[in-house]
């Protein structure tokens, strides 16, 4: 399936490369050296999105999703154990994540 435009927008707006791969075949939306970011439009992914963030193995961790998803992507970086940041796809609200 292709991306939505807003996804799309979303990814090339996030600092570093695009689809950066990562282990066991997969890919993250946009990295640096200290950030991983991935973009998920869909409250069925938020848990596949946290665990690559959880396996980039960078200290920084983004999730960019729709603002009505930022408690359940929040919830669902918990339940994976990782610790970051949550925001919405325009970048102006964020929720911070303990880790646990």
């Amino acid at each position: 399936m292709s991306e939505s435009q807003s996804h799309k927008r979303a990814k090339s707006k996030a600092p570093g490369k695009s689809e950066v791969p990562i282990s066991r075949n997969r890919r993250l939306d946009s990295a640096t050296s200290k950030t991983a970011t991935e973009i998920e439009r869909n409250q069925q992914g938020l848990l596949k999105a946290a665990g690559r963030l959880k396996d980039s193995g960078r200290p920084r961790k983004v999730l960019q999703v729709p603002q009505p998803l930022m408690k359940d992507a929040a919830a669902a970086m918990r339940k994976k154990g990782v610790g970051g940041t949550v925001k919405n796809i325009s970048g102006t609200k964020r929720l911070s994540v303990r880790k646990k």
